[in-house]
């Protein structure tokens, strides 16, 4: 455990500590701490970003900005959820997956996301700790089971992947939707044009389910198919540049 003073202390002295979750941590989008931005499963690591001068200071704030090492995806932890962190024994290294690694894995990814998908569950925006995912938080979290990290958001997850036609589609590729000018969903390709994804409440299931890549499929699977914008390929797994911070507050 790491107490305010102890942890800003630290950080005063070396930017570069980081810390290891000892529990499943919630992660918001502002200090207030009321709108869910992302989750964090026992293990993974953080760093603190830039803190006011004193603890009494962060202590009235209520919250402290931090960046999660594996996928550089930063968020607001409350003051109290300092108890579940502990100092890392090492800095994070991203390990290097082949193209022909991660196709090897695939099988895996899919079956992670389809065992999700058999647990009760409900669209949760912000969440990758099941069982209530978003949808990008579903895919990441299916991909990091088998070692593969992929970035937090659906149109960060859409640039980092090799774009393909739908002609050359496989299991375990990932399909976009949205408007025109970004991205606001993705879901993991089954084959069959099917494909499975975790879908809120306005146009989807509210939760996992599985659709169709077609405009012949129900009101959902149209609904989608409407706004697909096209695929991509997974061939590595992301490594976060030296310091590099993503904003935090739009998962989809």
């Amino acid at each position: 455990m790491v107490s305010l003073a102890e942890l800003h202390d630290v950080w005063m002295e070396d930017h570069t500590v980081e810390y290891e979750c000892q529990a499943n941590l919630n992660l918001y989008d502002a200090p207030t701490l009321k709108t869910l931005a992302t989750q964090a499963v026992f293990g993974r690591q953080l760093r603190i970003l830039p803190l006011p001068t004193t603890p009494e200071a962060v202590a009235d704030v209520g919250a402290i900005q931090v960046c999660l090492c594996e996928d550089a995806y930063s968020g607001w932890i409350a003051v109290e959820d300092l108890d579940m962190l502990m100092t890392a024994e090492a800095p994070y290294r991203a390990i290097a997956v082949s193209e022909i690694e991660i196709r090897d894995r695939l099988p895996q990814v899919i079956a992670y996301a389809q065992a999700a998908m058999k647990q009760p569950n409900y669209y949760l925006w912000g969440g990758t700790v099941g069982p209530n995912y978003d949808c990008s938080g579903l895919v990441q979290t299916a991909f990091a089971s088998v070692g593969v990290w992929l970035p937090r958001d659906s149109y960060q997850q859409e640039a980092f992947v090799q774009p393909i036609s739908l002609d050359a589609l496989e299991p375990g590729d990932l399909l976009f939707f949205g408007k025109p000018e970004r991205c606001s969903h993705v879901a993991l390709y089954l084959g069959n044009g099917e494909y499975i994804h975790s879908s809120g409440k306005e146009q989807g299931r509210n939760g996992i389910g599985i659709d169709r890549l077609s405009e012949e499929g129900d009101a959902v699977s149209q609904a989608y198919f409407r706004q697909f914008r096209g695929a991509g390929r997974v061939t590595a797994s992301f490594v976060p540049a030296q310091r590099d911070v993503q904003p935090s507050g739009e998962p989809a």
